[in-house]
């Protein structure tokens, strides 16, 4: 059957037709998944998360562009969002395993190491770094700025809302100073 004619009718709810249009393209994205994933399984499993999105989507599909592109769109926009999730995961585990490292290294060292520190080592960089350099080194905002090749502006808000997120990692959502 044209696949025109399928997509309209599945548009309408024919399930047997959108069953017959999944099945004709799925092999194609699971071929290009892998390709671009280079790992079978979790190509797999992008497939058929394309293929769910497809069913809650169908309607949405406008003929703009052929169906297969339509697929592989999605199909796309799904692995970026899994591959910036996977990739946020392991900065968080390298981050955990370095903070266990300096903790290790100052402990053998008999130096103090606090639960401030902790917590500000889950603090995105750019956040921690300004906390820093102002709460452990003294500098000014305006030399942080120069430093860090920011606005003045931006160092105030990052070290605002840094110890803001901390004070709440710790438990203490007081505002003070």
């Amino acid at each position: 059957m044209d696949e025109a004619i399928l997509i309209e009718q599945a548009k309408r709810g024919d399930s047997i037709a959108l069953a017959s249009l999944l099945q004709a393209n799925y092999p194609m994205v699971v071929k290009y998944l892998t390709k671009i994933t280079f790992d079978p399984h979790f190509a797999e499993d992008l497939a058929q998360e394309t293929m769910i999105k497809c069913i809650h989507k169908i309607g949405l599909y406008n003929g703009k562009s052929k169906f297969s592109s339509w697929l592989i769109t999605m199909a796309t926009r799904l692995h970026i969002d899994e591959w910036r999730k996977r990739k946020r995961e392991k900065e968080w585990q390298a981050s955990e395993a370095n903070i266990r490292k300096i903790q290790w290294q100052a402990a053998a060292m008999d130096e103090q190491w606090s639960e401030t520190l902790d917590i500000i080592g889950k603090l995105p960089q750019e956040v921690r770094t300004a906390i820093v350099l102002k709460h452990y080194h003294g500098f000014s905002l305006e030399e942080i700025a120069e430093m860090m090749g920011v606005p003045v502006g931006t160092v105030k808000s990052r070290i605002h809302n840094g110890i803001k997120a901390a004070r709440k990692e710790r438990g203490n959502d007081a505002e003070t100073g």
